[in-house]
């Protein structure tokens, strides 16, 4: 019987074996670390005062209680009017697809401040698990929008002349 051995370097062992560790922490990350994504914006709301509270905090002042609140799925397959909906809610940080054929709670709140508006104006936050992952504000007017949870500046009319000062008479 033969026996053979190896002089075996131990530290180049633990080199190569940290080296290929750290290879397959970066392939996970980037191949597979998308499964459960978060959105860009992340927002916990544990409770409907944390979602009147994520409101408030976007300028908007709500009746307290949603009007309306039960699940709804997201699509799995994606339609222009999907697509549409999910470029507003990319423009705010947000974005639906990550939630494809998943069932999600939304929650409808009655605006109360919205400006100059003389329809309802509705917030719709979108929640998945615990977090805000999409929604919007609705103009419920005729020719009212659909449009992100950013509160819309007001113009202050500013007037046309500058007003002339009056001096007292002189008594002539």
């Amino acid at each position: 019987m033969m026996m053979m051995t190896a002089k075996v370097n131990v530290k180049k062992i633990a080199i190569g074996l940290i080296a290929a560790v750290a290879v397959i922490l970066v392939l996970i990350l980037v191949l597979g670390g998308d499964q459960d994504a978060q959105p860009t914006n992340t927002t916990t709301v544990s409770g409907n005062d944390a979602r009147v509270e994520f409101l408030k905090d976007h300028g908007w002042q709500v009746v307290t209680s949603p009007v309306e609140s039960g699940q709804v799925r997201i699509p799995q397959e994606q339609s222009q009017v999907f697509s549409r909906y999910n470029e507003l809610q990319k423009s705010q940080g947000y974005d639906l697809s990550k939630y494809a054929g998943e069932a999600v709670m939304r929650y409808v709140y009655k605006v109360e401040n919205y400006p100059g508006a003389t329809e309802p104006v509705y917030a719709t936050l979108l929640v998945h698990k615990n977090q805000i992952i999409g929604g919007d504000v609705t103009n419920t007017a005729a020719t009212g929008i659909v449009q992100s949870f950013q509160f819309p500046k007001t113009v202050t009319p500013q007037p046309t002349e500058k007003p002339t000062e009056t001096t007292a008479p002189t008594g002539e």
